[in-house]
């Protein structure tokens, strides 16, 4: 499913009209690490419009990035506009496994690269992310342990990232100390 079109919806200013926050590139690093990144100010529109909103579980992809998560809590309800896709797995199909094939997996990422040759604009289309072929799908329940092991791996690594990125924050405020002594 697409995203609202975002220069299709009718902003008002009136404080009863529902208030929606546009999920971003940002919120889809977010949820694939499962973590909050620090600052950044949400984009948000007032409307009576019906737009394409977000739930917990959906999976998300962007047809920007080409990057794919599943959709946490913190996002639920959130705006989607026509840069993003909601997909729909069938029952065969795990969605923390969707997502691990559309990011990494090397037969996906050669059929947008097909797709992608000789555009001046590196951006996804719909028509692609529906003709997409998935490989030979393992059992539902290898599918939700290479899911699961996935995002774990990602959030991890995301630890270990702001880990770095806070002791050498610690570092150079020691050094910078030792300097002003």
């Amino acid at each position: 499913m697409s995203g609202s079109p975002q220069f299709r919806i009718n902003e008002v200013f009136e404080a009863r009209a529902p208030l929606y926050t546009y999920y971003g590139q940002q919120d889809i690093e977010d949820d694939l690490v499962g973590m909050d990144s620090e600052g950044g100010d949400r984009k948000q529109v007032r409307t009576f419009d019906k737009v394409n909103t977000l739930c917990q579980g959906d999976v998300v992809f962007s047809l920007i990035s080409g990057k794919s998560t599943v959709v946490g809590v913190k996002h639920q309800g959130y705006l989607y506009t026509q840069n993003y896709v909601k997909l729909l797995p069938n029952v065969k199909l795990d969605s923390t496994y969707l997502v691990y094939l559309l990011n990494e997996d090397e037969f996906i990422k050669k059929q947008f690269q097909v797709g992608l040759q000789g555009s001046q604009v590196l951006k996804y289309t719909l028509k692609q992310v529906k003709e997409l072929e998935l490989p030979a799908l393992p059992t539902i329940e290898k599918q939700r342990m290479i899911g699961e092991l996935y995002f774990k791996q990602l959030r991890l690594e995301a630890f270990r990232n702001r880990a770095a990125s806070l002791e050498t924050a610690i570092v150079l405020e020691k050094l910078r100390r030792a300097i002003h002594k």
